[in-house]
């Protein structure tokens, strides 16, 4: 497996990004088409309906899906990361550091991590320029 660094720390899950989404982005179109066809014919109209709303709740759905285990994957990381900065600095992570800042600090290695803490306090560093200033990448490969 290739080194985790900044350039290719992204994960994309092909069954997710490429083809659910494809396949959902689809079938809306085809909903919305049917819709249309029903509407001019003046029949269907109901089922043309029921299609569309299962169309969008299908897509609701997923994208939800994707976002609660996001969120309970930050709550995780967060609770790993104030561990982590515990045991290395004897104090909890300040509270002013948001959860997306505090989720690029897990890349740093534990000799960077806790200047990396203080520079982000300091200058509210944005979580991509956090990950940008990682020189020892830790890798995080268990990322939803």
């Amino acid at each position: 497996m290739e080194t985790q660094n900044y350039n290719n720390h992204r994960r994309l899950v092909p069954g997710y990004h490429y083809f659910l989404t494809s396949v959902l982005l689809l079938c809306l179109v085809l909903a919305i088409w049917n819709g249309w066809r029903a509407y001019e014919n003046q029949s269907g109209r109901l089922a043309a309906a029921a299609i569309f709303g299962l169309t969008v709740a299908a897509i609701t759905l997923t994208l939800l899906a994707r976002v609660f285990s996001l969120k309970a994957q930050d709550k995780a990381i967060l609770a790993q990361e104030n561990l982590r900065y515990f045991a290395l600095t004897g104090k909890l992570i300040p509270a002013t550091l948001s959860h997306a800042q505090v989720a690029a600090l897990r890349f740093a290695d534990d000799a960077q991590f806790p200047h990396l803490v203080d520079e982000a306090l300091k200058n509210n560093t944005a979580p991509n320029e956090i990950k940008k200033q990682v020189t020892h990448w830790r890798a995080d490969t268990h990322r939803v």
